[in-house]
């Protein structure tokens, strides 16, 4: 029987946080807000700076001793006091075994335990296997819709809420 956990990232995983990251950018590059180039540019000291943050918590989803999953709680900058998901990416060969709905546990847990009423996603439009994830656990739509930035601005998203 595969052994699946999710283990939260600390400044010492900054390599194996950038390797994730960059794994799932290569995979699904039109589900993120930054692009391969951008993380690729990003300085080594970036990425464990991001993982000393106090206001923020990146899960990993480990299967077998290997990861297969990221996802990341942090201040939703965009509305105040709520907190966002960002990040969720788990690899195709691995989907469909409840790692994602563990990432989604393990920030919506962060995001309460931080004091946080709310938390927000925006999550592609065309990826009605992640709204489908996001609804089991709650996610109601918001209404508020968006794109990402150029050259990705084909895409659309959409906001959803979960109330804390």
């Amino acid at each position: 029987m595969p052994t699946l956990t999710i283990q939260r990232m600390r400044p010492d995983d900054a390599a194996r946080t950038r390797a994730i990251r960059l794994r799932a950018l290569e995979e699904a590059p039109d589900a993120f807000g930054t692009t391969l180039a951008e993380d690729l540019a990003r300085p080594p000291d970036a990425w464990r700076t991001r993982l000393e943050s106090a206001d923020a918590a990146t899960y990993v989803a480990v299967l077998d001793g290997l990861d297969i999953g990221m996802a990341t709680g942090a201040s939703y900058e965009w509305v105040e006091g709520s907190a966002g998901l960002f990040g969720m990416w788990v690899a195709p060969e691995a989907r469909q075994i409840g790692a994602g709905g563990q990432l989604v546990d393990a920030v919506v847990a962060w995001a309460r335990a931080a004091g946080f009423p709310r938390i927000l996603l925006d999550v592609g439009d065309e990826n009605p296997p992640a709204i489908a994830l996001y609804a089991s656990r709650g996610f109601e739509p918001t209404g508020v819709t968006s794109s990402l930035p150029p050259p990705r601005d084909h895409v659309t998203e959409h906001q959803r809420r979960l109330a804390l």
